[in-house]
């Protein structure tokens, strides 16, 4: 993460930032006391150097706020701190693009500055699109939005979106009027939602007041939330921090989920779930796929001899190189010392051409532990799909892998 920038004339201040943030070592940052210190810096190490600026409104050198001017003149994403609460103030300040007013009341304050600098860190990997047939409503919204470092796309009615959301869906959230010609952004949820989830894709209607009912109607319909116009910068912010964030959570809930604890790839749970997919599809298209479980050899050997965290790192290692080999199929580790690889697309020739190069690969592979190193073998059983249920895909491959065990390890057994 790039460093940010404080300007900040408080010891005190400046010692509270310095401990929250010592808990965190991705943050790195530099103090100026004054605007001098600030621009020296600044024109020492240039402005692309930081991520963001926070700055105390009230500097001996700069009592009127001229470090946030000067910092927003430089592109740099500024976050404004003062020590008293003042309504005028405040309003002005929000009427440059800021990335947000906090008052220094309490350590949460500060925490609050922070977890602000790690949301913009976040935000330069978000898209989002803006979907408006007004381009001065676009332009309002986008500068809202461009603050916070959001990766930002427009259309101008809602078959643009939608033909702009399936050339990309990684597309995470949409922000649309509701009065549009050619389709109307109630319709677009409505659209959008027959092929994409709440999870995936976040969608905040908009329309002006007096639309009575339209929030409801679009909430029910698909989108995640609603505003009425006009809004305020701080509104709109907050209900975008909200729902991403929610987003965030349930994707980390699902990674957890679907996550070997060891070798943090896949998990089983994951690849019977997106294994049964993928074969549905290519049985539909007629397509080739075959199944690999791979076995490494003699692992609880490794265990005995080396102890348990040697054979994590082996399964580790292991994981490493399925993933570089394997990385445009599902896999995942099945359990002890087994993974497999669902081969969409490949015949039984390819399929095991490919299984035997990387048995290769992994024995002349040196894997090295804490107290030295080893080398591994594997043994692998590969199954053609005949239009069999993954279990039955499954069984045989591994009818296939005890074929390879008891003909004495390190070798490929391909069904016939």
């Amino acid at each position: 993460m790039k460093k940010f920038l404080v300007v900040e004339d408080s010891p005190i201040v400046v010692k509270i930032i310095k401990h929250i943030a010592k808990l965190d070592p991705s943050l790195r940052f530099d103090i100026a006391a004054s605007f001098d210190e600030a621009k020296t810096l600044l024109n020492t190490n240039g402005p692309e150097s930081y991520l963001a600026a926070v700055i105390d409104l009230n500097l001996p050198d700069a009592p009127d706020g001229e470090v946030v001017d000067h910092t927003l003149s430089l592109k740099i994403p500024t976050i404004v701190l003062t020590g008293t609460f003042d309504e005028k103030k405040r309003d002005e300040m929000l009427q440059k693009p800021i990335v947000d007013y906090v008052v220094k009341e309490s350590r949460f304050s500060y925490e609050y500055v922070l977890k602000l600098i790690h949301r913009l860190h976040k935000n330069q990997h978000i898209k989002v699109l803006v979907v408006d047939d007004s381009k001065t409503s676009r332009n309002i919204i986008n500068a809202m939005l461009k603050p916070h470092l959001y990766q930002l796309l427009e259309a101008e009615d809602g078959q643009q979106a939608l033909d702009l959301i399936n050339k990309d869906p990684s597309i995470k959230l949409l922000i649309t009027d509701y009065n549009m010609p050619v389709m109307n952004g109630f319709d677009l949820v409505k659209n959008i939602r027959r092929e994409v989830n709440k999870n995936a894709l976040i969608i905040i209607g908009l329309s002006t007041q007096g639309s009575e009912g339209l929030s409801a109607k679009f909430i029910k319909n698909g989108a995640n939330d609603f505003l009425y116009k006009p809004f305020s910068h701080e509104e709109l912010h907050c209900r975008i921090i909200h729902n991403i964030e929610a987003m965030e959570h349930l994707e980390t809930i699902q990674k957890t989920v679907h996550q070997d604890h060891v070798t943090g790839i896949f998990n089983r749970r994951y690849f019977y779930e997106k294994g049964c997919e993928s074969l549905h599809l290519s049985q539909t298209s007629n397509t080739p796929t075959c199944l690999a479980l791979i076995g490494i050899d003699h692992f609880k050997k490794i265990n005995d001899e080396y102890g348990h965290e040697a054979g994590d790192q082996v399964l580790k290692e292991t994981a490493r190189l399925l993933e570089q080999v394997f990385n445009r199929f599902i896999f995942a580790r099945m359990g002890g010392a087994e993974f497999c690889v669902l081969l969409s697309g490949l015949d039984i020739n390819k399929a095991g051409t490919l299984m035997e190069n990387f048995r290769e690969l992994i024995e002349d592979h040196i894997i090295m532990l804490d107290n030295g190193s080893t080398t591994i073998t594997i043994s692998a059983g590969v199954a053609l799909n005949l239009n069999n249920t993954l279990d039955q895909l499954m069984n045989e491959a591994n009818r296939q892998l005890y074929n390879a065990k008891e003909s004495g390890r390190n070798q490929v057994c391909i069904a016939d």
